[in-house]
């Protein structure tokens, strides 16, 4: 071992002890300032008043005095040290406060051996101290103080003592320094409890505000739609002009896309206030340079001068692994905090650098003092701004930190301010891993589609044709030159995506969608508008001619991959996103199963939908009459009481306004018996338990869009997805729990209600009880399914249908105890499952 190491060692302790006193007077506390001028004026004014008092040989401590009012009044010129000797302020106070207080009066007191003057003068001074720093620097402070104090005077006065009255008040003394100390804990706890509660308040106003934003997104939705029309004809009967049109149709998209992303952001808030780890799954790679500009293009600027105020730099681009609304919010941040302050400081400019894996924000404003950086990234921390709220600085760092980054922060006051991002590297090899999997996920994902390619271009046509090159062993690619030819061969074959230029000469993209659309074999194919138009708009009208994603030109052979595997997952296959169809709609769901509706409601949640949730047919129409606005209502169809079916027979005879809104069966069986009942009842769609959420976004979006559901859909293959724990889990059910944060309820709330379900299924088939059967299968069933117990779920299906059809028990002795077993190995796989996610740190 080393000497530098074991000096190093030594030295750890006091190391830890001033970090606690840096901690106590960081982020620009002015306790120091003010105790320096209030020392220094009251030493000097005490020694004036002692010789107003008749004395004959008063201790004349003009000396020390003079040294300890000195100490006391560079503490109280903080804010006028040199920029280059600031950064020794913290040092200096800690052994000035030693003088100042302990040493100076206690030495004071010796030397005039106690008094009333002397204790009183001790006393106030250990009061201060307490205030001034934590107790264990209080209680260091006092140490050394006192032993430097006592060593000096029994060096100076050989035969000298410790005065009586004064050794008779350290009782009182320890009363001062404990009493403090408590105080300071209860003010510590207080102030921990401050921000609970702000954290408290800060996830209910992101969750109040969920429900006004999706508003406002369905309220553009519905603004769109409008645009759609031929002609829009104002109050005053004059027609829109097209660039009129096309402005309103830029911002309205622009506010659809801040609105989703402020959804987005919501979330992500929540679960940082709730500490809940960022998902990394939905990362991805992404170019530092193209985020930086989609930051810069998308940030809402106050004014055109705000906006020539902030210039990017690219040295030289980069990758990196990340969520992409995530960091433009971050870079939101930065710009915001940087504009602030530029109506004061008209000179502010802010330059973003991209290069060397960092990505630097530096802007000329009035810069943040040293004193402050340290704590600049604490949560409800908020420097010089009225009303902020101290979230924002916090959530960069965490965000940096979720991409294994970090972030930091320089500055010089009156000059600059600099923060800066560093991002891990990607390497060569993972970046060409990245790409072999990606090739290799497209080929997955679009093997025996076959997809047409329409560009009226022959050299573009060429290179897509290019990077589509690595699917077309797993996939069929044809060609057309113009929309007429497109339209041709989508009469004659069938196409499952349809890559579609918006300009070409005579019928263009939107016209050729809007055909498609309109029936035929392809109504339902999958529409990609591949152009070079302005996003804004063309995103908008694509969108209204029925396409169900946008990629710009030019388009890399990754991202062009990605987004024909991206839109083969979207839950609609004719339309916008889930959250773009189901933002702001009230949706009411029924089930007598707590966890089948929460389930529901989770994945309606997840796409920003409102969700009623209510146990039986007798409660949906009491929501219907209570409320307006109930736009779709999910029922199952087999609930004690008032059932599915005859729910959805009083709704449509009610002869109400709401009459007419769709309803959607949910049960386990789809035989076409059931579908006949459920479509002779009035019911408009159907969804088979376990619920699958893209099956459950398209239902729901079609019918809200004035379409129709699928007539009959075939059951849920349980066994579909990732299986584990020997095919009893449905590993990728589970996963989607998992992101949605619903882990813990699924052990909380299922584990118990089916240990429950199978004793009460023991005791109904002990007495002889087919109906009491029948219920506990039919919640045992909804439950295994929807919490992903597969194996379960399958075995419990095959008792609960017949039983259910015919009234007949199952063969054979066996069933029931074969039945518990399984319960059994089911609850301990999900446990294990639940147990893992917790090590690994992902369990929310």
């Amino acid at each position: 071992m080393t000497m530098t190491h074991i000096a190093s060692l030594l030295l750890a302790p006091f190391r830890r002890l001033y970090g606690y006193y840096t901690t106590y007077h960081g982020h620009g506390r002015p306790l120091l300032k003010y105790i320096g001028i209030i020392g220094a004026l009251t030493y000097l004014t005490f020694y004036l008043i002692r010789f107003t008092k008749p004395n004959p040989k008063p201790f004349d401590d003009i000396g020390l005095r003079l040294m300890v009012i000195t100490l006391f009044t560079l503490l109280a010129l903080r804010d006028h040290w040199p920029e280059k000797l600031r950064k020794y302020y913290l040092p200096y106070s800690y052994a000035a406060l030693i003088v100042t207080m302990p040493f100076f009066n206690v030495y004071f007191s010796l030397e005039r051996g106690g008094g009333v003057p002397s204790m009183s003068n001790c006393f106030i001074a250990l009061s201060f101290l307490v205030m001034l720093t934590d107790w264990r620097n209080t209680i260091a402070m006092l140490v050394v103080g006192i032993t430097a104090a006592a060593s000096l005077f029994f060096s100076l006065h050989p035969g000298g003592r410790w005065p009586p009255d004064m050794l008779a008040q350290i009782p009182a003394y320890l009363i001062v320094l404990i009493g403090g100390g408590a105080f300071k804990l209860s003010e510590k706890q207080i102030d921990s409890e401050k921000s609970r509660l702000a954290a408290a308040l800060a996830g209910s106003i992101a969750h109040e505000m969920r429900n006004p934003l999706s508003r406002i997104s369905y309220a553009l939705e519905k603004m769109q739609a409008l645009l759609a029309r031929p002609k829009v004809v104002p109050a005053g009967g004059r027609i829109l002009e097209t660039e009129q049109l096309d402005a309103l149709a830029r911002h309205l998209s622009d506010s659809e896309v801040a609105v989703r992303r402020g959804l987005q952001v919501i979330s992500m808030t929540l679960d940082g206030v709730s500490n809940k780890p960022m998902d990394a799954s939905s990362f991805r790679y992404l170019s530092a340079a193209e985020v930086v500009h989609k930051a810069i293009e998308e940030y809402g600027y106050d004014s055109d001068e705000d906006r020539d105020r902030v210039n990017v730099v690219v040295k030289d681009d980069f990758t990196f692994r990340g969520d992409e609304t995530a960091y433009l919010f971050v870079l939101f941040n930065l710009v915001k905090n940087a504009l602030f302050y530029s109506a004061a400081f008209p000179r502010t400019r802010i330059t973003i650098t991209v290069g060397g894996q960092q990505v630097r924000v530096h802007d000329t404003g009035p810069g943040i003092a040293p004193q402050v950086l340290k704590g600049l990234f604490e949560v409800f921390r908020s420097v010089g701004k009225a009303g902020g709220t101290g979230l924002g600085l916090a959530y960069c760092q965490r965000v940096m930190q979720a991409f294994g980054g970090s972030i930091q922060c320089t500055s010089a006051l009156g000059e600059f301010t600099e923060f800066t991002m560093a991002f891990p590297p990607v390497s060569e090899q993972e970046r060409e891993q990245h790409r072999l999997d990606t090739i290799a996920q497209a080929r997955t994902a679009l093997a025996g589609k076959r997809i047409l390619i329409v560009e009226d271009d022959d050299l573009q046509r060429a290179m897509t044709r290019q990077k589509l090159g690595p699917i077309a062993l797993t996939s069929e690619l044809e060609e057309a030159p113009d929309g007429q030819s497109a339209l041709r061969m989508l009469d004659e074959r069938k196409f499952d995506i349809v890559l579609l230029d918006l300009r070409m000469p005579g019928l263009d993209g939107y016209a050729v969608a809007e055909k498609i659309r309109a029936g035929g074999a392809n109504k339902d194919a999958l529409i990609v508008a591949y152009s070079s138009e302005p996003a804004h708009l063309a995103r908008y009208r694509a969108t209204q001619s029925g396409m169900d994603h946008f990629v710009s030109k030019p388009c890399a052979q990754l991202p062009l991959l990605a987004a024909l595997q991206h839109v083969t997952r979207r839950p609609f296959a004719a339309g916008a996103t889930a959250a773009g169809r189901l933002a702001g709609r009230h949706i009411l769901v029924a089930d007598d199963s707590a966890f089948n509706r929460k389930a529901i409601a989770a994945h309606l949640r997840n796409a920003a939908a409102i969700v009623i949730e209510v146990e039986h047919g007798g409660a949906v129409l009491e929501q219907l009459h209570a409320q307006e606005g109930i736009h779709a209502v999910i029922v199952d169809l087999h609930m004690p009481g008032m059932d599915g079916l005859e729910t959805a027979r009083a709704i449509r005879s009610a002869r109400e306004p709401w009459s007419g809104v769709p309803i959607v069966a949910m049960t386990a069986r789809s035989d076409e018996p059931a579908v006949a009942a459920a479509t002779a009842a009035g019911m408009n769609g159907f969804l088979v338990k376990p619920v699958d959420a893209m099956v459950l976004y398209d239902t729901l979006g079609r019918l809200m869009s004035g379409g129709s559901a699928v007539a009959q859909p075939a059951p849920v293959a349980q066994a579909a997805g990732t299986q584990g724990e020997q095919g009893l889990l449905n590993l990728q059910r589970l996963e989607s729990y998992r992101r949605l944060g619903m882990l813990e309820e699924l052990l909380n709330d299922y584990l118990p209600e089916m240990e429950r379900l199978v004793v009460t299924l023991r005791e109904a088939v002990e007495g002889a009880d087919v109906q009491g059967s029948i219920a506990a299968l039919h919640s045992l069933l909804g439950m295994s399914g929807e919490a992903g117990a597969q194996a379960l779920y399958q075995h419990v299906r095959k008792l609960y249908v017949p039983l259910l059809e015919q009234g007949e028990w199952p063969t054979g002795h066996q069933w029931l105890p074969q039945l518990q077993a399984l319960a059994r190995r089911t609850e301990e796989a999900l446990r294990a499952y639940c147990d893992q996610q917790t090590r690994s740190g992902t369990l929310s």
